[in-house]
């Protein structure tokens, strides 16, 4: 089973940038922990701070690969493009996201990844992408 993890803006971040909201442990660190626990899955990890650039991630594996775990970060609230190539892709998408994003801004209430996405993983912080990948196996 081959699944990506697609990260974006300032999720590169992560162990630094508020680690109230978003723990103290680098993506880096979890994903290696995460590939260690389920070595018969074969993962994969891609992070970008651009749109277009998620959305050619999106595009190139979308129709190759067993899942995608998506974590758009703010682009979740704000990109049409994202949501269009998630409807376009026959792989499925889980959508995920660290913090409850209903807990805060009320601009981050809206997912234009949402109605394209097999699920919806939100609020578990780090444990959210090991809930994701759990749903594919």
């Amino acid at each position: 089973m081959k699944i990506i993890i697609i990260n974006g803006p300032n999720l590169n971040l992560l162990g630094t940038r508020e680690p109230d909201v978003y723990g103290a442990i680098t993506f880096e660190t979890f994903f290696k922990e995460l590939k260690n626990k389920y070595p018969s899955v074969e993962l994969y990890y891609f992070q970008s701070n651009i749109e277009g650039e998620m959305i050619d991630k999106i595009q190139e594996v979308g129709f190759s690969f067993d899942g995608i775990i998506l974590n758009a970060a703010a682009y979740t609230h704000t990109s049409i493009g994202i949501g269009d190539a998630v409807k376009a892709v026959t792989t499925p998408v889980i959508e995920v996201h660290i913090s409850n994003t209903f807990s805060r801004e009320p601009f981050r209430h809206q997912s234009y990844i949402s109605p394209n996405a097999k699920g919806i993983v939100i609020g578990f912080g780090l444990k959210s992408y090991e809930l994701a990948l759990q749903s594919f196996l």
